[in-house]
């Protein structure tokens, strides 16, 4: 579904642009799913279960580049 789209950004910002792009992004969500999970008391071992079932999810689903 986003594959597509990202491939055409990373042609569009230039491989190290998107690249840096992609990392302050990545960065950014993983600090709100953190918020979200000390807020509702989540403790590590749950919080890495559920992103890995989520990227795998997102695998399946083609959300993944």
């Amino acid at each position: 579904m986003f594959a597509p789209l990202v491939v055409q950004l990373d042609h569009a910002l230039g491989h190290q642009r998107f690249i840096r792009l992609r990392g302050k992004a990545i960065a950014a969500h993983t600090q709100i799913i953190n918020q979200f999970c000390d807020s509702v008391g989540l403790e590590r071992p749950c919080r890495q279960h559920l992103i890995k079932v989520a990227h795998h999810n997102g695998r399946k689903l083609g959300l993944l580049a």
